[in-house]
């Protein structure tokens, strides 16, 4: 999923919500996320949750809607968004059974 690789990708489970957890170590200023989708295994509505600290309190800077195509999607932060921890949760999906399939996620912005 991160290696830009048609070869390799994530899948979920079946069943909604669905999500990708990410710990960065330090903090860093995220601005865009772009997401791969598999046609037919795609996010409907996602949420962007991030926490700054110790993942006790979590902030959600971002809620956005894909489409279903198998093509690289760019979902800018309204503004930056300071996170140590990052989750994207699915909470449904264009597959009937809820499941989930990313060829590619990379995450723009900045070290703190």
């Amino acid at each position: 999923m991160f290696e830009n690789d048609d070869e390799t990708c994530w899948n979920s489970d079946q069943g909604c919500p669905q999500w990708v957890y990410l710990d960065f170590n330090d903090v860093v200023f995220l601005d865009t996320v772009e997401i791969r989708f598999q046609g037919g295994f795609a996010g409907k509505h996602c949420q962007l949750e991030g926490s700054a600290g110790d993942g006790d309190s979590w902030t959600k800077p971002k809620d956005f809607y894909p489409e279903d195509v198998n093509s690289l999607q760019t979902f800018e932060l309204p503004t930056s968004a300071k996170v140590k921890r990052l989750r994207i949760v699915f909470l449904n999906s264009t597959d009937f059974y809820g499941r989930i399939t990313i060829y590619g996620l990379f995450l723009l912005g900045a070290k703190s």
